[in-house]
């Protein structure tokens, strides 16, 4: 199926909706829907509270005909926070970071660039240096997507004691 997305829709901390929140929760539970009994899946809602209720979050919604059929999220990394630098050396001495936490995209809208097109949008633009995100490696094509998207792996790094261990991926964005 290829979409016609209708429209892509900004938000940023400070303006964020009252079905902000219950939006990206719908399309974290369609997207998981195979997975909602793993405990860290069930932990979403506390990433999107903690994302958005950060400096500088700053999110791409996309909607085809009115419904939202993913995102992708992020913040700038503030000074202390940007943890990717531990897996280069040495690291660069002035490296703004953007941290994209999420891109995601319900199943029925998958394998239709959708995916890109949000990411993208979301850093396109980015006053910062560089992107950093993490990607869990036992999804090999979604970390060669990321690469065809221009980042590299740095490291591995494992951020909860429940979560993954991910590849840390980082992409230059000027």
């Amino acid at each position: 199926m290829e979409p016609t997305v209708i429209e892509l829709r900004h938000y940023h901390a400070g303006d964020l909706p009252n079905e902000f929140r219950q939006l990206l929760l719908d399309v974290h539970a369609d997207a998981y829907a195979d997975q909602m009994d793993d405990p860290f899946i069930q932990r979403f809602p506390w990433f999107v509270d903690h994302w958005s209720g950060l400096d500088g979050f700053s999110c791409v919604v996309g909607f085809d005909d009115g419904q939202p059929v993913g995102f992708a999220y992020g913040a700038p990394l503030g000074a202390g926070r940007e943890w990717w630098r531990e897996h280069i050396d040495p690291a660069p001495a002035a490296a703004s970071t953007f941290g994209l936490s999420e891109i995601m995209v319900r199943p029925r809208w998958r394998k239709t660039g959708i995916s890109q097109r949000l990411h993208d949008e979301l850093i396109d633009r980015r006053p910062e240096d560089l992107a950093v995100l993490l990607v869990d490696p036992d999804h090999p094509k979604v970390q060669a997507l990321y690469e065809s998207w221009g980042y590299r792996k740095v490291g591995d790094r494992q951020p909860f004691p429940d979560s993954p261990k991910y590849a840390v991926m980082l992409r230059d964005l000027h």
